[in-house]
């Protein structure tokens, strides 16, 4: 039973280990579009330029979205469904948009946001959710909704 667990957790170490080393995906002009189902899942997203759309959808536990867009009049829209989710974007430029939704248990959502007339929306239904905005910049829109 030992040995078993400690191969699993070697094999979650390494996996990790190899998500955070990945080069992220860079798209210009293009529409990236992201389902994931199941368990410990990750994926790193990036975009620059204008016009940008990024889209994830996962559904399970412990799975992890960090993404990243520069420019202008970006979008990102990131659901998770499940428990212990975390989502991390960052957006910088003008007129961007993120929308986050996470329904479940324990999630987290982290949005950075760096300058003008951006807008933040985050939605978490179920216990134990941790949301964080942070804005840079003028005229730009947050809305945290956490039931």
């Amino acid at each position: 039973m030992f040995l078993a667990k400690t191969i699993k957790a070697a094999a979650i170490v390494l996996l990790a280990a190899g998500t955070f080393a990945a080069a992220p995906a860079m798209a210009q002009n293009n529409r990236i579009h992201i389902e994931q189902w199941g368990h410990n899942n990750a994926v790193g997203g990036g975009q620059s330029g204008r016009g940008q759309r990024l889209t994830v959808i996962q559904d399970g536990n412990s799975n992890l979205s960090i993404n990243t867009q520069d420019g202008r009049h970006n979008r990102a829209a990131i659901s998770q469904s499940g428990g212990r989710n975390t989502v991390d974007t960052h957006q910088c430029g003008s007129g961007n948009r993120v929308g986050v939704a996470q329904a479940g248990r324990n999630h987290s959502a982290d949005v950075t946001q760096c300058g003008r007339r951006n807008v933040a929306a985050v939605v978490q239904v179920g216990r134990g959710g941790s949301a964080s905005v942070q804005q840079t910049g003028s005229g730009n829109v947050v809305a945290i909704v956490q039931e």
